[in-house]
């Protein structure tokens, strides 16, 4: 019995060493299992986080992911893109933006946990990108949300940064161009409202003499009148899809150059000039609208003649293949434009006006914005040059289609 007792705590141990040895395979088989288990969530996660980022990547605007640290976690392509392909994880919003406007929205929906989606306009100096930005004015869309909590690891603000700056553009040309349309259109209505009231007085028909004159000056305005409107549905056509506005056809260059010459030979006799086309290549053929192509040689010839009204002057046309290229020139030796004026000659009612007496009947201020944006539909370019007292020289070039 001594013995047995002697004996039991050596029993015990032994069977507790037999227990142990005998679960251990299955310990570790489990603890294996559970390794096992976290590699596929981990993977899981992993694959449904590059999911996401495939998805975010495919994003035409910037987007970017605050984490709990309030630092970027995550910017997408489009992002990494707009500012300069720099690094952007690990730096907090205002060290990218550095702009106090962005920061009011990302801070307000910090705090209120709600979506907040402003447009904001700014300065070139102001822009969140920089001296990178050199478009002066410039519009952003910014929204910014709070995330649920399962959508990206640790995100909990998504920003979405979206460059408005184009359709900002395209809005104030459209405002500038209605609110100059209407006071191109205002002045000669104003006019003709005048005459008819004194037309319309006792005595105002009894002079035949002034009657006529009257008359006379209403018919030039309405002219004018007529002609605004119809430059600006010509424009109105061109913007609204350039190259779907236009009839693709081969035509000789040369017919063209003859029916602007008939339109323009009561202004070319008024004035005495001398229209020089020996130069155009009576076989050039180009591919393109005669209806437009008419009124660009309209227009350039027409501005020679309104800008230069001295009896005598020149005006030069040429139409030929250079290096592959069809080349057209249209060339005054009138009194040429200032080289300040050079820039903006063919932005939508700028006139140069140098010569213009206060009774003359001004253009449209249409015709070479109609002209560039003519030439630009068939994938051409124009460019004008001046020496200020000898001459002015408009360059149109375009792809030959044989070369």
């Amino acid at each position: 019995m001594n013995y047995v007792v002697l004996a039991l705590p050596a029993i015990v141990c032994i069977a507790f060493v037999w227990l142990y040895v005998s679960r251990k395979p299955k310990q570790k088989a489990q603890i294996d299992e559970m390794a096992q288990l976290t590699q596929k969530i981990e993977a899981a996660t992993r694959e449904e986080q590059q999911r996401h980022e495939f998805l975010l990547d495919g994003l035409s605007d910037a987007l970017f992911l605050v984490c709990d640290d309030g630092q970027f976690c995550y910017a997408n392509i489009a992002a990494r893109t707009m500012f300069g392909d720099r690094s952007l994880i690990g730096l907090a919003p205002q060290e990218v933006f550095a702009n106090a406007r962005f920061m009011e929205v990302i801070r307000e929906c910090e705090t209120t946990q709600q979506p907040v989606v402003k447009r904001i306009v700014l300065t070139q100096q102001l822009s969140p990108l920089g001296s990178r930005e050199a478009r002066g004015v410039n519009a952003w869309l910014l929204d910014a949300a709070p995330l649920p909590a399962d959508f990206y690891p640790h995100a909990r603000i998504r920003i979405l940064l979206r460059d408005l700056t184009a359709e900002y553009q395209s809005e104030q040309v459209r405002k500038d161009f209605v609110a100059n349309a209407s006071h191109e259109l205002r002045t000669p209505l104003a006019i003709i409202q005048g005459y008819l009231e004194n037309l319309l007085e006792d005595h105002g028909l009894r002079d035949a003499e002034q009657a006529k004159r009257f008359l006379t000056i209403m018919s030039k305005h309405t002219d004018r009148v007529s002609r605004i409107v119809e430059d600006m549905l010509v424009i109105s056509r061109l913007e609204s899809g350039e190259a779907a506005a236009l009839s693709i056809e081969p035509f000789e260059f040369v017919h063209c150059v003859h029916d602007v010459l008939e339109r323009l030979e009561h202004l070319i006799e008024s004035q005495q000039a001398k229209i020089d086309h020996s130069r155009v290549d009576p076989k050039l053929v180009i591919a393109g609208d005669r209806f437009y192509w008419t009124q660009v040689l309209f227009n350039l010839i027409e501005n020679a003649l309104k800008q230069n009204p001295r009896a005598g002057l020149k005006v030069t046309v040429t139409a030929e293949i250079v290096d592959d290229q069809i080349q057209i020139s249209i060339c005054d030796d009138g009194i040429g434009i200032p080289s300040n004026h050079l820039p903006f000659v063919f932005k939508r009612f700028y006139r140069v006006d140098q010569n213009h007496t206060n009774s003359a009947i001004k253009g449209t201020g249409l015709g070479l914005s109609i002209v560039k944006r003519a030439i630009e539909a068939h994938g051409g370019d124009i460019s004008v040059s001046s020496v200020p007292g000898r001459e002015t020289k408009f360059l149109i070039v375009l792809p030959n289609p044989q070369g």
